[in-house]
């Protein structure tokens, strides 16, 4: 990581910019490298042709932009993490997980099951790699208010007694037992304590808080838990009640498409997955199929590197379908949302 100190080595960059730089999150030559001229003359005060002399001095330290190798692609894929959801049928249905380094998109009807998925994948996050997870923590934007701590005390509890035996001994209870009410509760302490949880007031506010995201994700590479999940739950409801009508549609997809490309950048520097929830809206004009369709249109459309369509199905069943993966077969998986989280039918 790049202190002040070598921010200060790129041309035209004081203690004072690099101050401003880093207070906003570019605190490394790579954060630069990949900025645009108008987003990095804004943060720092400075005009954009020095911004942009800036940035091509941060790339050549930074050694990226450049071609490379279709080994070296595949050098830096074999780096990506899986992440499970707990449920065999849809981790086969996605390769093994969610990726890291990648968006996913989780969309679907109310209640059909959303915010469960978020919950399930911030405790899954943190749990040992033998068990399908990261060994990492997870950021958690709340736009809708449906961030609940007693559903992931649920969810904890809901894994069977030999995940949660080794997650004690990830977490450093080793004297602990799954048997002692009292090691259970400092354990799910442990996961809440993991979860970074910030609730958006508007879209403006969203925005802001996944450029803090960038920076916390960042600063915890080198600690115990490094972030490896980014949820955002709802992505587009501000955007959907502040920008209405055509008129607004040009400025909120310009917006939506900023706020997008911040969370690719928290993935893609980060190693970490990022999983925004989104709404439907009925299509008037379908007659065959079904009428929901995502909103965010192409933007998001093209954005998300896994989409997945989530609906109700008898009871507790969730029909899981896998609607675009740049390296997967479209199919279909079936989950049941229970007290203890998600679960095979």
């Amino acid at each position: 990581m790049a202190t002040n100190e070598d921010l200060e080595e790129l041309p035209g960059v004081g203690p004072a910019t690099a101050e401003k730089l880093k207070e906003n999150g570019f605190d490394g030559y790579q954060g630069i490298a990949v900025a645009s001229p108008g987003e990095l003359s804004n943060t720092a005060d400075i005009g954009e042709s020095s911004a942009a002399d800036i940035i091509q001095a941060a790339r050549e330290a930074a050694d990226i932009g450049g071609f490379e190798s279709g080994a070296q692609v595949l050098e830096r894929r074999e780096q990506i993490g899986k992440l499970t959801w707990g449920v065999e049928e849809v981790d086969e249905l996605l390769g093994g997980g969610v990726e890291t380094q990648s968006i996913t998109e989780v969309y679907g009807e109310f209640g059909a099951g959303k915010s469960q998925v978020t919950h399930q994948l911030a405790v899954n996050v943190q749990l040992p790699k033998e068990h399908g997870g990261l060994e990492g923590s997870a950021i958690f934007v709340d736009s809708e208010d449906t961030f609940r701590p007693e559903r992931i005390d649920q969810m904890v509890r809901g894994h069977d007694d030999d995940v949660l035996q080794d997650t004690m001994e990830l977490f450093g209870m080793e004297d602990a037992s799954v048997d002692n009410e009292e090691d259970l509760e400092e354990l799910v302490e442990r996961f809440l304590d993991n979860i970074h949880v910030a609730k958006a007031f508007n879209s403006n506010h969203q925005i802001l808080l996944a450029e803090k995201a960038k920076e916390i994700a960042s600063e915890s590479q080198d600690g115990e838990f490094p972030v490896r999940l980014l949820c955002v739950d709802s992505l587009t409801a501000h955007f959907r009640a502040e920008y209405v009508g055509r008129g607004e549609l040009a400025e909120r997809q310009q917006k939506l498409n900023k706020h997008l490309h911040d969370l690719m950048r928290v993935g893609d520097l980060n190693n970490t997955a990022v999983v925004v929830t989104n709404q439907v809206a009925s299509n008037p004009d379908s007659f065959f199929g079904d009428p929901t369709q995502p909103i965010g249109g192409n933007i998001l459309g093209h954005t998300s590197t896994f989409r997945i369509y989530l609906r109700k199905s008898k009871g507790d069943k969730r029909i899981v379908k896998l609607v675009d993966a740049p390296n997967l077969p479209d199919g279909e998986g079936v989950m049941r949302v229970e007290e203890g989280g998600l679960m095979d039918e």
